[in-house]
């Protein structure tokens, strides 16, 4: 396994900060040139550190400011039911987030709506449509205090 030194850590605190600075902006905030920078950034997202690179958008902006977090209690749980659950889920767009848990419920998933009305129709519609979905409990982000999605390295 490949052992990350400092120089790597540094280049992935950075790019956490902003993954749009050239290589040359990077070389310059890690303190290297352009070229040994370009190949370890290279190493780090052939070995997985790095998955990919997205863009953050403004969930408001766009019309999905209700913000909820929906736990999701099964009614039997085995390994065909979870899968089945789990490829259902992927494959609603409303659901950014969905965690297998541990404790009363079975699942925890991350929802973006544009307001109570379409989280009801989600629910109704998409989550009631599950069969082996035994219970659910909502709960509605009131405001965000703090949001990264940065690892402490």
């Amino acid at each position: 396994m490949y052992k990350l030194d400092e120089t790597d850590l540094q280049i992935l605190r950075t790019l956490q900060k902003n993954a749009k600075l050239t290589t040359k902006e990077l070389a310059d905030a890690v303190h290297l040139t352009p070229t040994p920078v370009f190949e370890r950034q290279k190493r780090l997202e052939r070995l997985g550190y790095i998955k990919k690179y997205v863009a953050l958008l403004d969930a408001e902006k766009l019309n999905q400011g209700l913000q909820v977090y929906c736990k999701v209690k099964l009614k039997q749980i085995n390994h065909e039911i979870a899968n089945a659950f789990t490829h259902r889920v992927m494959r609603i767009p409303e659901v950014t987030e969905c965690y297998n848990t541990s404790g009363n419920y079975d699942y925890l998933l991350k929802v973006r709506a544009a307001d109570m009305k379409q989280y009801q129709e989600f629910v109704l519609n998409k989550l009631g449509e599950i069969e082996f979905v035994a219970s659910l409990e909502s709960t509605f982000v009131m405001s965000e205090v703090k949001q990264t999605y940065a690892l402490h390295i």
